[in-house]
């Protein structure tokens, strides 16, 4: 046993390291632009699609935590882009096809991650409707009247202000949670228990660039929401490929075993 115990090394990283990953996904992106846009147009058109439903149907908070619940699912949506940024880095070029059924996401370590982040989604949502509830005895079912009641009233201050708070710790962990284990378990030879504690292990090494990477991301998709969606044709698989890019850098491969040799 190595002095990880058994767990995929991890490298230290500067602050200026999040900023070569968006450089290097992006120039991923123009390598295969075709499949990897139609992908966006996929995830941006399903986005998109409902949260116009919701605004239709005058579910204003739903919307909100729509928008702001993006996070927490983005990652698993983002096995395409994992596996382009793979097949990129070997000298294949992906079609639609392949990032669009990702085969080694079809199996129980990925669906345990899965499962995971949709009880914090869930978890959240209630949080949420919690914050919401201690902050007025009203029901706002239009848009512009919870839009209003957020930003003009000092209940909507307090509300969004406790939101934030709780959603970013909520959010961070997540972020842990996420941050390599979802590019880390398209290797089969990883297990969810190793990719989870790796990610934690990535993040606790690496605090200021790791959440200089967080804000980065926050930053596009929150810019793409206020676009409802449409700016995820282009950001949704920029940053896949630039976090495909950053568990490369940051996870070093495991080393063969020799052969005929003992494990220690």
């Amino acid at each position: 046993m190595d002095a990880n115990g058994g767990l995929p090394g991890v490298r230290r990283v500067g602050l200026s390291d999040p900023f070569l990953w968006l450089g290097q996904g992006f120039s991923d992106l123009l390598r295969a632009p075709v499949p990897m846009l139609a992908y966006g147009m996929i995830i941006a058109g399903l986005s998109s699609g409902l949260l116009y439903g919701l605004y239709v149907s005058d579910a204003a908070f739903w919307a909100l935590t729509l928008t702001f619940g993006f996070v927490f699912i983005a990652p698993m949506l983002a096995m395409g882009p994992y596996e382009a940024g793979r097949r990129l880095e070997a000298g294949e070029a992906p079609s639609l096809t392949q990032i669009a059924f990702v085969r080694p996401a079809f199996r129980q370590d990925v669906a345990y991650l899965g499962l995971a982040l949709l009880l914090i989604y869930l978890f959240w949502g209630r949080i949420a409707q919690i914050v919401f509830g201690l902050s007025t005895y009203q029901m706002y079912d239009t848009i512009e009247a919870f839009t209003a009641f957020a930003l003009t009233t000092a209940e909507g201050h307090n509300m969004l202000l406790a939101g934030t708070l709780v959603g970013g710790v909520i959010a961070y962990f997540t972020y842990m949670l996420i941050v390599v284990s979802a590019p880390m378990l398209l290797d089969p030879r990883s297990n969810v228990f190793v990719a989870t504690i790796t990610s934690f292990r990535t993040v606790a090494m690496n605090p200021l660039p790791m959440t200089l990477w967080a804000a980065l991301i926050a930053a596009l998709l929150i810019a793409s929401a206020a676009t409802g969606f449409l700016a995820l044709v282009v950001v949704f698989p920029w940053l896949g490929l630039a976090s495909w890019r950053a568990y490369r850098a940051l996870v070093a491969e495991p080393e063969p075993v020799p052969t005929g040799a003992q494990p220690a």
